[in-house]
């Protein structure tokens, strides 16, 4: 079914709705924050968690809402909204954007910050969480560093064509171009060109990725486009939907795949969670001592696709383009090369055979993946987990969440697969709005919420922060009878203990605060790191007995012993964070595990937790 103009519009009407503040107004903050996690399941993001870093300055026409590092370092990305489209009085023809030129303004906006960042012409106060994002451009460790610099433009408006009778979505995409810097790095002068990529994250994206219910946008890349060259291969097979190539890949080749597209390459590799900055020694060595062997001693690289472009010149096959290109084995030895080639190495005589199998249905082609991974993947051990919504534990939990009635009459709506909620609200038709308040927001959860809040009552804070894939796999694997060793039945109980972790997080987001009336801007970290305080002073600790969590059940929320006490924490692990962060960068430092054993091990804290407070607050609320 084709997405119109009013199914977008109906869209934006319902992400107003659900970003509203206590007052009842919009915040740019609150759109982001919806926005994310549809970027994550679209795999444009390694986690939803970012940080917040406003910056608006009219002179010269200067703006960024908040920015993220990936998971493997070497990509910075900077999220901008257009306030203008958070407008409620706006009419339908003002939300259609047609021109370029309306979003280049904006980008524009977020590149300055940039530039002006490099120059070190921008001012800003030292307690500014914007000055982190700025000091990443103005030193040559930031430099050094990032090899890509990328853009998010978040608008609430449908980018559309007007040549029809009536206006038709459309999308908007930006040539990559690049930024050059100069700096000084022991003693020598770099030259370096960073490239910049844009997208247009708008309502027709947005739309796209909640009507896909989770199925992600194909990866679509034509090499003779974006490298000036076509892939040389050999035929290996061939049957009824099914086609094998066989083709020896420069390392370069896949550096500037890596570079280009980072971990949307490998969203369906088993071992995509797995930290690849490090890089394997193995590989490494050989790239270094015997570059011309590595092709003998490499294992290659297992490619999904499901479409193909392949074109033949003088009795030689070459493929020109691949849809929904996955690197499904040898994510390792990919990423191993990109930071390889990043540190200096010369990868100019490095090949990598490789083994393209291109499947023409969407099914096929994910239990090719999954086989592929299941059959050839020893050498580092993956638990053969489920990940997507159709897991059974996860299938326990819906069950639960549309039987369970709480202690006040309500239910709790988990939203297993992406778009559910909003699906129903659609079928609901003239009863859409008894389902959103039978429903409201604060009673709804994602999985990817769901394995937040439940990890985050634990000892691993600084993975939570970390968000994404990680943070949902360790959830998985903590409840799935795959792993081997799961203690927990997912019954009632369970359930209730999730939402009472659910009510104490979400708690703890609005007694931090948000934007100018919130205690600080590293929300996202402090709060998961407040939540392991006190899992180690009660569950996580033989000398205090476990947290009663069934109190909060019972009242749907925090008593105002608990939530005044809740109030004093939340400040001292915020000036904590900053004590003992390595890093002015407070938000990236806190995804190390280093910054959580400097404050669980510290005197701060210990005092802290030995006042009159903290002791009556322990003995009223464990058993």
């Amino acid at each position: 079914m084709e997405t119109g103009i009013s199914d977008l519009l109906a869209f934006r009407r319902e992400m107003l709705d659900e970003s509203k503040d206590e007052n009842g107004f919009v915040q740019e903050q609150d759109i982001l924050r919806d926005v994310l996690p549809l970027m994550l399941d679209s795999k444009r993001v390694d986690s939803e968690d970012t940080s917040e870093s406003y910056f608006l300055a009219e002179q010269g026409d200067v703006k960024v809402n908040s920015y993220s590092v990936n998971e493997s370092g070497e990509r910075i990305q900077i999220f901008l909204v257009d306030e203008q489209f958070i407008d409620e009085t706006l009419e339908n023809e003002e939300l259609l954007v047609s021109q370029r030129a309306d979003y280049e303004k904006q980008f524009k906006r977020a590149v300055r910050f940039v530039k002006m960042s490099i120059s070190k012409k921008l001012v800003i106060q030292d307690s500014d969480n914007t000055k982190a994002l700025a000091a990443h451009f103005a030193f040559p460790e930031g430099l050094s560093q990032f090899d890509v610099i990328e853009i998010f433009l978040v608008t609430l408006s449908a980018t559309v064509s007007f040549k029809g009778v009536e206006p038709q979505p459309r999308s908007i995409r930006y040539e990559e171009d690049s930024i050059s810097v100069t700096f000084e790095s022991n003693g020598e002068t770099i030259q370096k060109e960073i490239l910049l990529l844009r997208e247009v994250v708008d309502l027709n994206f947005l739309y796209s990725v909640v009507s896909s219910r989770g199925n992600r946008e194909p990866l679509e890349i034509n090499f003779k486009k974006t490298f000036g060259y076509n892939l040389e291969v050999l035929k290996a097979a061939e049957e009824d939907k099914f086609r094998s190539y066989l083709s020896v890949l420069s390392a370069d080749t896949l550096a500037d795949l890596y570079k280009r597209y980072s971990s949307r390459l490998l969203e369906k590799n088993v071992r995509s969670f797995l930290q690849f900055k490090g890089t394997n020694k193995g590989i490494r060595d050989t790239i270094k001592n015997e570059p011309e062997r590595f092709i003998a001693y490499n294992n290659g690289l297992t490619i999904t696709a499901s479409k193909s472009k392949i074109v033949e010149h003088r009795r030689v096959l070459y493929i020109e383009s691949l849809s929904d290109l996955q690197i499904v084995n040898g994510g390792q030895t990919t990423a191993s090369i990109y930071f390889s080639r990043k540190d200096g190495f010369d990868v100019s005589k490095v090949r990598v055979m490789a083994k393209i199998n291109i499947v023409d249905e969407a099914d096929s082609i994910d239990d090719l993946t999954s086989k592929i991974s299941k059959y050839s993947n020893t050498q580092t051990r993956v638990s053969d987990v489920d990940l997507r919504s159709r897991s059974p534990e996860l299938v326990k939990l819906k069950a639960l969440s549309e039987s369970v009635t709480t202690p006040k009459g309500d239910k709790w709506f988990f939203e297993r697969a992406k778009g559910e909620f909003n699906t129903k609200v659609r079928i609901a038709g003239s009863n859409s709005a008894r389902l959103k308040r039978e429903y409201p927001i604060e009673r709804r959860f994602t999985k990817e919420q769901l394995a937040k809040y439940y990890t985050a009552w634990g000892d691993t804070p600084h993975l939570v922060k970390k968000g994404g894939e990680k943070v949902f796999r360790l959830f998985i694997e903590s409840i799935s009878l795959e792993t081997g060793r799961r203690f927990l039945e997912i019954d009632r109980n369970f359930y209730e203990k999730l939402v009472s972790l659910i009510i104490i997080f979400r708690r703890y987001e609005k007694i931090y605060g948000q934007g100018k009336y919130s205690m600080g801007q590293l929300r996202s970290a402090v709060i998961p790191y407040s939540l392991s305080v006190l899992y180690n002073y009660s569950d996580g600790s033989s000398e205090n007995g476990n947290f009663n969590l069934s109190l909060i059940w019972k009242n749907g929320g925090l008593q105002e012993d608990l939530e005044e006490y809740s109030k004093s924490l939340l400040i001292l692990v915020n000036n904590l964070v900053k004590k003992y962060s390595a890093s002015e960068d407070y938000g990236e430092y806190a995804k190390k595990e280093e910054l959580w054993s400097s404050i669980k091990k510290s005197v701060e804290l210990e005092e802290f937790m030995s006042t009159f407070a903290s002791k009556s607050i322990l003995e009223k609320y464990t058993i």
